[in-house]
Formats: C-alpha cells, structure tokens, sequence
C-alpha cells in the first residue's frame, strides 16, 4: 500500500507574461496553477505516492479550475474546504540573463487567507498518513493561518506522523523577525528541516561561512555548521539545504547537502539551464520525501532529491512532471539528455 502524504498550504493562480516578455510588455498572460504544498503533493503523485493537498478554495469555477488541476495529475483534494470569495494570485516575470526574474504577489484576502481553525478537522484528515508537510510561505499569511498550521503540526506529532518543513522565506509576506519567532514555535514539532542556502539566515540567523548568495558564491563546507546549528536547536532528525549557485537568470550550478544528525552527505553537482525555476525547491522536498518514505540511505536520499530538483528546472509551470524512473536515471549519472526512443 503507498505511503500518504498529506500536504496544507494555499494554491494560487499564475499569471506570466509570453516568453521573456517583461510586464509592461505583456498583451496576454498564460494561466498556472501553483503554490509550494500543492507543487509538492503533484510531485509525490506523480512518484506514485498517496498524496492530498488540503487548503481552502472558492465555491466558484476559479476555485474549482485549481482543484481539476490537482486532480488531473492523481493528487486527493477530498480535504479542501471550500469557501471565501478569491483565489490568490501571483504575476511571474522570467529573468534572462543577468536581470532576475520578478514576482508580485496579488493574494489578499483569499480564501485560506481568511481560514479559521474551525475549518479543519486535523484528526480526519490525518487518518491513515505517515507524512506532513507544510513550508514557510503558509504561516506567514497571517496569524490565522500561523495557528491553523501549529494545530496541524501538534496533531500529526500526537498522531505519529513524521513531519518536514520547507523554511522557505518570503520577505514579501513577512519580516525575519516575525518569521524567526513564529517558524521558531513550529519548528519545534518537525522532523524534517528543508532550506535553501538563505533560508536560515533569514529565519534564524544562522548564516554559512565564506557565502555570497548575491555574488553566486556557495561555500559548501559552511553549511555543514548551518545544518548542525539547525539540528542542535530544533532536534531535526534530518537537516537538507539545497546549494544553488547563480551564474545567471539562465544558468545555475544545483546540489544540495543532506545531514542525518551524525553525518553529512552531498550531492553531485549539476549545471542547469533554466526553463522555468519557480518550484525548484518544491520538486526537491518532495524527492527528499520519497526518498525517505521508500527507504533509501542519506547518499541515494539526497541524489535523488536533487536529481528530481534539477529536472523541474526543465519544465514549464510550478509543478515537477517527472517519474521516478526518470529521476533515478538521472541520479545514476545519465545526465547526456539524449532523445529516449
């Protein structure tokens, strides 16, 4: 019987201009569905897990176009509650070359926005899982949703539920200082620590040695302190930073550290070429799920993690359509991208 996965956040409409196009430029805007949990429950889908996403959407057809879009790619929304007026938006600019890509987020009083406790009955839809995922971005809606998102975290503990957070800080949601101390609370109920290489300064402070993110410098050997920091504070059973070095808006070097709480494990490092960025992390969470839902050992845990990550630079939109059969051959150092006939 497949694992399950239950995966709470909010799912936005995107909106981005053709192309390269700028803003200002854009007659139309093509039209995606994404948001962190909702990206890693199709990921985990698609590996053929037992994946629902619970969040709370309109009644109207918007709300219900977001949820045909989980559906069609196998993922459960029989947890979503239905309500409120909007579905939050985001607007995606796509850097070339040395001018970086640009979000404005427009998702004000959507629906999970305007959630109340009441709303979810964490008990129910807990029933039958071994895994709950939440990041950063979903806390930081407001304090609401700060509340809803411990009670899920307090429960799935109670329950026995492994639980993973993807720290993912938005300086557009909220400020490090409130993002250090609401994160700080949570944090304390999860197993499995998820960051990008800024992510723990930005929330606590805890920042890697000889790096520059803005210069695309990653000192690799830094983060070994990062993870242990991390782990030492909260009891992480697992710490794993993704390491993204940035030559440009096209082209990045991808790999990432894991830490078991006794050693450390790093991936091979692979030069992308970017399609589409947004998700990247998303994609690695959930191959670092699977990953440890299937039983792999931290080396085999992290490749795939990454592998699976580097592969939805790739792909159009938020979410990562890849198999695991894809990723493991990737993992296993097939990296020609030769035409498969």
């Amino acid at each position: 019987m497949a694992k399950r996965v239950i995966t709470f956040g909010e799912i936005m409409l995107r909106l981005a201009p053709e192309g390269y196009y700028r803003f200002v430029q854009a007659n139309t805007f093509g039209a995606t569905y994404g948001g962190g949990e909702a990206n890693v429950a199709v990921s985990l889908a698609h590996f053929g897990l037992d994946a629902a996403f619970v969040t709370k959407l309109p009644r109207h057809e918007i709300g219900q176009a977001a949820v045909n879009e989980l559906r069609k790619f196998g993922v459960d929304t029989s947890g979503i509650v239905r309500g409120g007026s909007r579905v939050g938006i985001y607007f995606l600019e796509k850097g070339a070359s040395q001018r970086p890509s640009k979000v404005i987020y427009d998702r004000a009083h959507s629906a999970i926005a305007e959630a109340l406790p009441v709303d979810f009955s964490w008990n129910d839809i807990f029933e039958g899982a071994d895994w709950f995922h939440f990041t950063g971005i979903t806390p930081a809606l407001n304090d609401t949703v700060a509340e809803i998102c411990l009670a899920a975290c307090k429960k799935a503990r109670e329950l026995g539920l492994t639980v993973s957070c993807d720290l993912n800080y938005r300086n557009k949601l909220w400020t490090k200082e409130k993002a250090g101390k609401v994160m700080g609370e949570l944090c304390s109920y999860v197993d499995v620590c998820i960051a990008n290489e800024e992510d723990a300064a930005d929330v606590f402070g805890i920042r890697a040695s000889g790096t520059n993110v803005t210069a695309g410098t990653v000192n690799h050997e830094g983060y070994r302190e990062v993870a242990q920091q991390l782990a030492g504070r909260f009891g992480f059973s697992k710490v794993a930073i993704t390491l993204r070095e940035s030559v440009s808006a096209n082209d990045n070097l991808w790999s990432a550290m894991l830490y078991d709480g006794s050693d450390f494990y790093f991936s091979r490092k692979y030069p992308i070429h970017i399609v589409d960025r947004v998700g990247g992390g998303d994609s690695f969470g959930a191959g670092l799920i699977y990953a440890c839902l299937s039983g792999y050992g931290p080396q085999d845990t992290v490749e795939f993690a990454v592998a699976a990550s580097c592969l939805k630079h790739s792909i159009e939109g938020d979410m990562n359509m890849v198999s695991v059969d894809e990723v493991a051959k990737l993992a296993g150092g097939d990296a020609s991208g030769r035409v498969q006939r």
